[in-house]
Order: structure tokens, then sequence, then C-alpha cells
């Protein structure tokens, strides 16, 4: 019965890993897709945007990699693997939280701007 479980879980894991490196994919197209726009003049989106545009993804796209990493340790880790993953974890939620920042300073630097164009 243990095997079964090893085996769904490692499953799972390819599955939340896919979906996270899928999200990061499609958020790199749609992004590149939204600079090319603007460059041939369909869009009118900032150099600013297009970056909060993608950070979003990238965030995502973390979260969804930490989920897959946790997975993979969730039935019968060894202390290594707990080190790891711990190691793991710590580096993509500070990528995350700097990631966060930077995007809530771009946020705020693209508000006054709209508010101006605007106005």
């Amino acid at each position: 019965m243990e095997e079964y479980l090893i085996t769904a879980v490692d499953y799972l894991r390819l599955v939340v890993e896919a979906i996270g490196a899928a999200i990061v994919g499609f958020g790199a197209v749609a992004s590149a897709s939204r600079y090319v726009l603007t460059l041939v003049g369909l869009r009118e989106d900032s150099n600013t945007e297009i970056r909060l545009y993608l950070g979003r993804f990238l965030a995502l796209g973390l979260e969804f990699q930490i989920g897959a990493d946790i997975l993979s340790t969730a039935v019968a880790p060894t202390f290594d693997d707990v080190l790891l993953l711990g190691a793991i974890v710590v580096i993509r939620t500070v990528l995350n939280y700097f990631l966060s920042k930077e995007l809530d300073r771009e946020r705020q630097q693209v508000t006054p701007e709209h508010d101006a164009l605007r106005g």
C-alpha cells in the first residue's frame, strides 16, 4: 500500500511542478507579446507595467514550485531530504519575498503615472 502512496505523491509532485513551470512559461510568452505589441505601437504598456505583469506569473509559479518541493518529501523523508527541502524553501521564499516587494514598489510607481494621465 505504501508503494502506491509513494507513486501517487510522486505523480502529484510532477503535476504540480509542471503547473508551476507552465505558469512561468505562459507569463514569459504573454509578457514578451505585450512588449512586442508595445514596440510596434499596438499597445501602450510601460516597461514597469510589463514587469509587473510578468512578476505576477513568476510569483505564482514559485508558489507551485515550493508546493512540489514539499510534496517530494511528504512520504517517508530522510533527514537529508528535509534539510534539502528547507534550503530550497528558504531560497524560493526569499526570492518570492523580494519579488513581491519589487512588484509592490513598481505598482506604486505605475498608479501615480496612470492618475496623471487620466487627470
